[in-house]
């Protein structure tokens, strides 16, 4: 999805070689995945020659709020709190970070 929301608009294979750049991949499970997440309405496809292009069908922000909140719910039963702890246990939240979370509580009040 995050290859997708750069561009805006891509074919399977604009993602499968920004991906291979990365890592080795199959062209097949790179064509699975965007089929898996046009059925799950996280894209549209529309054909252009012989090609499909892919285009996001939500913002970036509002898809990963939800996965937020749906991960929050399943794994935390509904309370970010013991998120919030395990981050800062890992030592996942650097000192900037941190400083910026307070700053937003803060605001929020």
């Amino acid at each position: 999805m995050k290859l997708v929301w750069e561009r805006e608009v891509a074919t399977v294979r604009d993602i499968y070689e920004a991906l291979l750049e990365r890592r080795k991949i199959a062209y097949t499970t790179v064509m699975s995945m965007m089929n898996t997440l046009e059925a799950k309405r996280y894209l549209n496809k529309r054909r252009r020659d012989r090609a499909f292009l892919y285009c996001p069908t939500r913002p970036k922000s509002q898809v990963i709020s939800g996965m937020v909140r749906e991960f929050i719910d399943r794994v935390f039963n509904g309370s970010a709190e013991p998120l919030l702890v395990h981050l800062v246990k890992d030592r996942r939240v650097n000192e900037e970070d941190w400083q910026k979370i307070v700053r937003m509580v803060k605001e929020s009040k």
